[in-house]
């Protein structure tokens, strides 16, 4: 499977001319307007230019290529702003600029997002954002904060209905970077950056310097907050991952993810997985190892790679068919939970129920990262997010535990008590309350060393194994590694007609 890299082409109505105002007069830029990709259809929204030579260099609208039964979604003209795209590629237009050359966005620009956000939703098809905003319009006054609230209100009635993208190339500054954090994916470019309060001020009441990419550049985003999916070098490679990225996911919470054609056969054997875990319990490796080698054609699209990356977060297809990945990554602190990966998690998880993939966990954790620091900030609370997550999924669900499954860990992490469909385990597999050194330690804290070295094996043979959980109904089948992808498959097939209906009610009160 290769991303698929066609070029993005709008569908726009077959007079074009009809949009313009007169020759002075550009065309607005904020648009809302079908877009089909490979086949996918999505509303797309275009909100301001990065700089003046981008909008003196856009093509006339009459030159782009127009497909047949060609459709607009146009907002109300009503809405039209004077941040616009030129249908006249010769000269610079006039828009309302800050001094950085970028757009300072409108009221009527918030009412044209608010519109397309309720285009999207009726019409059931994903939401693409693409936004660069050095802030709203101060001359707007308080119209400004009202419509605004309005565009917030309606992507957020998107949320679950339709996937929602932003892609940014610039700056996103104030309230309009909260747009960012209402999407379900942000695809940041290398010229982007968003912040709620800029360097100026933050310098102003805290006395602390920090530079603008510091505090909100696109790296500061995918490897501290997590607000950045992706990130990419230009708008073309951004492209490319919004089109690899669309091919997975379902266009709407009642349809079915796109299946893949898929030459992988799904009775492979994976013998060399096993081989990815080292000899030693605590040694470390890269569970990608093993997700690759069960998956089509070893391809993963994983979710923000840079955030929390003691927890991976994948999109893959098995079979042909498009799923979520969830696995403790022990490259990194041990393949712990801590209060990232369990936000990292539950986001994921809930996405993936909304629109219907799904789920597959890689177990191999030791439980929670330990810490005064982590208690203080809330783990318990942001420990539940992934639990709470995973309990009200009614997807499809199969783990494989491959190593350590211990604790709370072993409960967040799809247990049989949480609702898991089908639990698979390797012989190598540990489900227990802890590891024999800590029971060990706890239970029979006055023996010798020796005789501590001695009950930890007693330990270990006993309890630490996979059968034991497996006669208790807790494990349903304990596998051959080098079986792995054929039983994964079997379970989704066998789960593909899954039905469950959770209790009516307005919403769960998520952990937050």
């Amino acid at each position: 499977m290769e991303a698929k890299t066609q070029d993005i082409k709008a569908v726009l109505p077959a007079n074009s001319r009809e949009l313009s105002r007169s020759d002075a007069q550009p065309l607005f830029s904020v648009r809302s307007r079908i877009v089909v990709v490979e086949g996918r259809t999505f509303v797309q929204v275009d909100v301001g230019q990065t700089d003046l030579a981008s909008v003196a260099n856009q093509q006339p609208v009459e030159n782009q290529t127009l497909f047949e039964n060609e459709t607009l979604l146009q907002v109300d003209r009503r809405f039209q702003s004077d941040n616009s795209i030129t249908g006249n590629n010769t000269s610079p237009v006039n828009t309302n600029r800050n001094n950085n050359g970028h757009a300072q966005l409108t009221s009527n620009d918030a009412r044209a997002i608010a519109a397309a956000a309720q285009m999207s939703k009726n019409r059931k098809i994903p939401l693409v954002l693409r936004i660069v905003s050095a802030s709203v319009d101060l001359t707007d006054g308080v119209d400004a904060l009202h419509n605004w609230g309005a565009a917030v209100k309606e992507m957020t009635r998107c949320s679950g209905v339709v996937p929602i993208i932003v892609i940014t190339n610039g700056p996103n500054v104030s309230g309009t970077s909260l747009l960012l954090g209402l999407a379900d994916f942000v695809i940041m470019t290398e010229a982007s950056y968003a912040f709620v309060v800029g360097p100026r001020i933050v310098q102003h009441f805290t006395g602390v310097d920090t530079s603008r990419d510091e505090l909100g550049g696109c790296h500061t985003h995918y490897n501290n907050s997590g607000l950045a999916t992706f990130v990419t070098d230009d708008m073309t490679e951004a492209d490319e991952i919004l089109i690899e990225l669309l091919s997975y996911i379902s266009e709407h919470n009642d349809a079915d993810p796109p299946a893949w054609r898929c030459t992988d056969p799904v009775s492979r054997s994976t013998p060399e997985v096993l081989d990815v875990l080292p000899e030693s319990l605590t040694g470390s490796y890269d569970v990608r190892d093993i997700v690759c080698g069960v998956v089509d054609d070893g391809v993963i699209l994983e979710l923000n790679a840079g955030w929390a990356d003691n927890l991976v977060t994948a999109f893959a297809t098995i079979g042909g068919r498009s799923i979520g990945v969830v696995a403790n990554q022990p490259q990194s602190k041990a393949g712990t939970l801590d209060i990232t990966a369990s936000r990292k998690g539950g986001r994921f998880v809930s996405f993936c129920d909304a629109f219907n993939l799904s789920l597959v966990t890689f177990v191999d954790t030791s439980g929670f990262y330990p810490g005064k620091d982590l208690e203080w900030r809330g783990m318990i609370r942001y420990g539940a997010q992934m639990a709470f997550a995973y309990a009200r999924a009614t997807v499809p669900r199969v783990n494989v535990t491959l190593r350590k499954s211990y604790g709370g860990a072993y409960i967040v992490m799809d247990s049989k008590a949480m609702g898991n469909d089908i639990a698979l385990a390797w012989p190598s597999a540990e489900i227990a309350v802890m590891g024999a050194k800590g029971a060990v330690s706890i239970l029979h804290r006055n023996a010798s060393p020796e005789e501590a070295v001695k009950l930890e094996a007693e330990y270990e043979e006993r309890l630490l194994n996979p059968y034991l959980a497996a006669e208790r109904g807790f494990v349903d089948a304990v596998i051959d590694p080098a079986d792995t992808r054929k039983e994964i498959y079997a379970a989704l097939e066998m789960l593909a007609a899954k039905r469950e209906r959770l209790p009516h009610r307005r919403h769960g009160n998520t952990p937050l």
